[in-house]
């Protein structure tokens, strides 16, 4: 997509990544009762833990910080392993989201691995609007974990 590049996550970075984080959780804790420190605290928390659980399960995974016309507007998480590309996360900033970003981006992932034969393997919550893009792009589900759907792109079914 024009005017959209990546470049690898710096330490420096690291207070946008969570902030591109706590956006996607904003609708969701809406719903609650809670003040914005009670908040602000819990995404913090979870923010740091979803970060933490990546860097122990997925060595050597790529953080990306997406650019679009000079500006930082989300993140992408991959992890390249001997069986799959994982997409690990993939998220917008609300400003960001609509325009065709995240499609080109997941496309792009698609590409690579036809390229080189393998899966694109991703989890994703059931009730999270992004599923439907990765149907529309030939992801299909395979399993449940937990909360999670398991959905997988395959060149081997993309051929048939």
């Amino acid at each position: 997509m024009s005017g959209v590049t990546l470049r690898v996550a710096k330490p420096a970075d690291e207070e946008f990544l969570h902030n591109v984080y706590a956006s996607t959780r904003t609708q969701e804790l809406a719903q609650l009762d809670w003040d914005d420190a009670q908040k602000a605290a819990f995404l913090r928390s979870q923010s740091e833990a979803q970060l933490a659980h990546y860097r122990e399960h997925y060595m050597g995974a790529e953080y990306l910080v997406v650019v679009r016309d000079g500006v930082d507007v989300g993140r992408l998480l991959v992890h390249r392993n001997g069986d799959d590309l994982r997409l690990m996360d993939i998220a917008l900033l609300p400003d960001a989201r609509g325009a065709g970003i995240g499609t080109s981006l997941v496309q792009d992932l698609v590409s690579e691995a036809r390229e080189i034969g393998k899966p694109v393997v991703l989890h994703v919550e059931e009730f999270n609007p992004a599923m439907r893009l990765y149907e529309r792009l030939g992801f299909a589900k395979t399993g449940q974990l937990s909360f999670y759907t398991r959905m997988e792109w395959s060149a081997k079914e993309a051929v048939a």
